[in-house]
């Protein structure tokens, strides 16, 4: 209850609503009891840099440990750009999207294009090229796409050689944003890995907020061109934590056995059972997703009784009125959780008059 006689409703509304996992907290608590060197330089920090660089099989990477992604996003893409350089992206990218702005702030444009499943192809991005080809136009110069995408989708190592391929061909950096880049790595179908990666794009990042950990984000600078003075940029843009052992704790124990890809691997299967269930009781899916990410379509009288009970993110309208809701499953995700959802809308289709979402017992 909410403390106002309410029931407090169930939230699938993202993938960071809880703090952290155990395990994570109590790295942080562990590093707290000492006296750490600041502002990355800890060696909580040195070890989790050390700890990726040897799972993306790059000793030369650059590892910046940042707080969020859109930070992220902002601090590598303003870096690597000269001013009169721009951003292709998908129509629905997260810097096009939901950033407000903060690539364009920098004075850096973001070119869009509309693309099936959220997924960029070198065939969408060459007539961009053959638009802007002279200098009365900005000039295409990083491609920037993320994995997963908005809908949940996921490249494949084919599609990522493509884009390799033709923006070196290009001369064009690929960026991938990887804010839920472990539920990616541990969707089925999935055939990507972090090495191949890494050999495929100039810079990623490997996000932390949305699989366990309290707050970070982990920037990854292959090119070698790309990582003089990031630090001081970071600095700039008011990046540079102060205690940084924070981050620096938190991704060691994310990356030193396993845990990573284990809390992915669980906030995917928890969405695979929310799939299955939704399915069986008829529901119509928008998006072929195999990450953590469901997004399905229902009446606007569905999904307000939908939203008694659960917290979801209501996505976008479509033309014949029915609404997309997402449904986002964490590693705190329970499976009693998901039937419970399941059961609940199962009840909904079967009787659209009802007048409410079925409580919790208890």
């Amino acid at each position: 209850m909410d403390g106002q006689g309410s029931a407090v409703r169930i939230s699938f509304r993202n993938d960071y609503s809880e703090g952290a996992h155990p395990r994570v907290l109590q790295a942080i608590v562990q590093a707290s009891a000492e006296q750490n060197a600041g502002y990355g330089t800890d060696r909580h920090s040195e070890h989790a840099a050390a700890l990726i660089r040897t799972a993306i099989a790059q000793p030369q990477a650059a590892v910046h440990l940042l707080v969020g992604g859109t930070q992220t996003n902002l601090i590598a893409i303003s870096a690597f750009l000269r001013p009169h350089q721009a951003v292709i992206a998908v129509e629905a990218g997260h810097i096009a999207t939901h950033e407000t702005g903060a690539i364009e702030a920098t004075g850096h444009k973001v070119l869009t294009v509309p693309a099936l499943h959220d997924k960029l192809t070198p065939a969408l991005i060459a007539p961009v090229l053959a638009v802007h080809g002279n200098e009365h136009m900005v000039q295409p110069r990083l491609v920037y796409l993320s994995n997963s995408t908005e809908s949940g989708t996921i490249y494949t190592r084919a599609e990522l050689e493509a884009l390799s391929r033709f923006c070196r061909a290009h001369d064009l950096l690929l960026y991938l944003d990887g804010a839920r880049l472990g539920a990616a790595l541990t969707a089925n179908g999935n055939d990507l890995d972090l090495p191949t990666i890494a050999a495929l794009t100039d810079a990623f990042y490997i996000g932390g907020t949305k699989n366990g950990a309290l707050l970070g984000e982990a920037l990854i600078v292959i090119h070698p061109d790309l990582q003089a003075d990031l630090r001081y940029l970071i600095k700039q843009r008011g990046a540079l934590l102060a205690k940084g052992m924070v981050l620096g704790a938190q991704f060691a124990s994310l990356f030193e056995d396993g845990l990573f890809f284990e809390l992915a691997a669980h906030a995917n299967a928890m969405a695979q059972r929310l799939r299955a269930g939704l399915l069986a009781a008829g529901v119509e899916f928008a998006s072929d997703s195999p990450t953590n990410q469901q997004f399905i379509a229902v009446t606007a009288q569905q999904a307000e009784q939908i939203a008694r009970r659960y917290d979801v993110e209501r996505w976008e309208t479509r033309s014949d009125g029915r609404l997309v809701i997402r449904f986002v499953t964490s590693w705190a995700t329970t499976a009693d959780t998901v039937d419970r959802l399941c059961a609940d809308v199962a009840a909904l289709l079967r009787d659209p008059t009802l007048g409410a979402i079925s409580r919790a017992q208890g």
